[in-house]
């Protein structure tokens, strides 16, 4: 495949990507960090074939760096779901119903 076919194809993704997250409303972020951990568990198993496997040197850096950057949307996207539901967990820890 042409390398410079394949470098526009990813500037352009990565353009409309960026685009179409940030109209996203903040109520559904995490929804969407749900559905974008999953393509990145997609793009980790891809990236632990190419790395694995036996393909040219650099063919398996780039699939090594690739499972670097997937691993490291995983982890933030998980880390910051997490803190955005801690936003609306209420401070009331009686399980009394709030009657003292």
């Amino acid at each position: 495949m042409d390398i410079w076919a394949t470098l526009y194809v990813f500037v352009l993704a990565s353009f409309i990507g960026l685009g179409v997250i940030r109209r996203v409303s903040r109520l559904l972020h995490t929804p969407l960090m749900s559905i974008t951990n999953a393509m990145s568990a997609i793009a980790v198993v891809g990236s632990i074939i190419v790395t694995g496997g036996d393909y040219p040197l650099r063919i398996r850096i780039l699939g090594a760096i690739a499972l670097f950057a997937s691993m490291t949307n995983i982890v933030s996207g998980f880390l910051i779901t997490d803190r955005m539901l801690k936003m609306f967990k209420t401070g009331d820890k009686r399980g009394d119903g709030g009657r003292s």
